[in-house]
């Protein structure tokens, strides 16, 4: 039988896996740790375990993480990695270096059921979920190849796939990486990003982990956003807007609402006002995106003096607003362009 990988299992089920060997119960808590804390990826590096012990496991248990296909770089720093996960399905993961802290863009899906039509993601058929080692697998494998264990990292939960349509192995996934115990990455240092899957979205708030959450939105009418986003088609705006006006928030905690800019189609003034009026009472703040032009995204992006004219708009409507600055579009690693791309 094959190894059986360890990473993304709990401290309850490495304890439960460990049962034939008779070990004493803190065994499991030292494997853990070794895991998640201290990113070890072979056994000869546990070397708080006897000998003797670490080849009985090597020989019964992996620390597998996605292995690298190929990693490109960018001009600013950024750098996108096509991953191998399971039987040669392939996902991706950004890394984004800054002077204050790094951020790590991880995956929850090979391809993408969504379809958004100004994503390059949504073009990827669905293959399957990944699994909670898989996704968390992800940001291990990025901190110890970049070495940004001790800086002040962020995690983005934005890569290719809808979270929320593999919620549970997120949910689990979350839990790991937010354990004191394990890799101890703060729940406010994590950012969920969803198209808007309102049972589970209300789902996930009532979790002891609740990450940031960031809704694309994109659109300021139902007739736009169903073209945008099929998914509005079940749930449309003024659902989604419900929905997260019940969410329960802490203090100092908004609702972010990702909006990509399509040139002659979500841009206009009269489309900034709406946006103005659908947010009025809640908690948020606007992170404006020009589309990042891709040759299979049948869009454009609008002019620079479009953007901001929309951006002055939100922010006279006293709507917190920015604009985000696209990292890694030379290597097709900005927002909407992830797509297993050699």
């Amino acid at each position: 039988m094959a190894p059986v990988n360890l990473v993304g299992k709990t401290v309850a089920e490495i304890a439960e896996l460990l049962a034939p060997f008779a070990q004493p119960a803190f065994r499991a808590r030292q494997i853990y740790a070794g895991i998640y804390r201290r990113r070890l990826r072979d056994w000869d590096g546990f070397t708080d375990i006897p000998r003797g012990l670490r080849e009985r496991l090597g020989e019964s248990f992996a620390l597998g993480y996605p292995r690298p296909r190929a990693v490109f770089v960018s001009r600013d720093g950024a750098r996108r990695y096509l991953l191998e996960v399971g039987r040669g399905d392939r996902i991706e993961a950004v890394f984004i270096p800054e002077p204050a802290r790094d951020t790590i863009c991880v995956s929850t899906q090979v391809g993408c059921a969504v379809g958004c039509l100004f994503c390059v993601s949504g073009r990827v058929p669905l293959r399957r979920n990944l699994s909670a080692g898989e996704i968390a697998g992800q940001v291990l494998a990025l901190q110890s190849e970049h070495g940004c264990v001790r800086r002040r990292l962020n995690v983005v939960i934005m890569g290719m796939g809808e979270p929320l349509h593999n919620y549970d192995n997120v949910v689990r996934a979350l839990r790991l990486m937010t354990d004191p115990e394990g890799m101890a990455i703060p729940p406010r240092r994590i950012t969920l990003s969803t198209a808007g899957v309102v049972p589970q979205l209300e789902r996930l708030a009532r979790e002891p982990v609740v990450p940031n959450l960031a809704v694309s939105l994109n659109a300021t009418t139902d007739e736009v956003r169903d073209r945008l986003m099929p998914i509005n088609r079940r749930w449309n705006i003024a659902a989604l807007l419900e929905a997260c006006r019940r969410l329960p928030l802490e203090p100092r905690r908004r609702i972010t609402f990702e909006y990509v800019l399509v040139a002659g189609v979500n841009d206009s003034p009269e489309d900034a006002r709406r946006l103005v009026r659908l947010l009025a009472g809640l908690r948020t703040k606007v992170n404006l995106i020009p589309l990042n032009a891709d040759p299979l995204v049948p869009f454009a992006p609008p002019s620079a003096k479009r953007v901001l004219e929309f951006q002055s708009i939100l922010a006279a409507g006293r709507v917190t607003v920015r604009v985000r600055k696209p990292r890694g579009k030379d290597i097709a690693a900005a927002c909407g362009m992830l797509a297993a791309r050699e």
